[in-house]
């Protein structure tokens, strides 16, 4: 019984330190990557992907209209 006790202390003591240690190191990476994050270049790279992507997204929705267009005429002219 002692052995299962001492067991369970050493579980829970290295659950403890280990769950302390891994807080500490998660809130340096968050930090870091918010640093990051602000940085002016890393938003200036954001900006610009942003915009492809919306110039791609209105490019790819047209030719989405034209063809469910292109389709219905053709299944309406039958």
């Amino acid at each position: 019984m002692t052995r299962k006790f001492s067991l369970l202390v050493a579980f829970g003591a290295g659950y403890v330190l280990g769950a302390r240690a891994g807080r500490e190191r998660y809130e340096q990476i968050a930090g870091k990557a918010q640093e990051i994050w602000r940085d002016p270049r890393v938003q200036t790279k954001a900006d610009q992907a942003q915009q492809v992507v919306k110039d791609k997204a209105g490019e790819a929705g047209a030719k989405f209209a034209d063809k469910v267009s292109e389709t219905v005429s053709d299944k309406v002219g039958r």
